[in-house]
């Protein structure tokens, strides 16, 4: 039951996350430029942290939940409209 609790726990914080990724990208962006290849791998990366953690037991949630946080904010920063907003501030 605690395993299951957990992986759902992990599930929801995916979710969660990558709905305000896609939510940012879309209020920023809009429907043209949408970058749906970051959110594919936003995605695919999310599949795999839930298979390692429904596979290793010893994964605490809070690391899981960190490390894909970390990967959104990575994905989120090789979006256009980031990319576009420093080379403003650097120029």
């Amino acid at each position: 039951m605690k395993k299951t609790l957990r992986t759902t726990v992990v599930a929801a914080a995916v979710i969660l996350l990558t709905a305000t990724f896609g939510f940012a990208e879309y209020a920023a962006t809009g429907a043209a430029n949408f970058p749906f290849f970051q959110l594919g791998c936003l995605i695919i990366g999310g599949l795999i942290l839930m298979t390692l953690k429904k596979k290793y037991e010893k994964m605490y949630v809070a690391e899981m939940v960190g490390a894909f946080a970390l990967y959104t904010i990575l994905m989120a920063l090789f979006t256009n409209p980031v990319i576009e907003a420093v080379k403003i501030i650097v120029t």
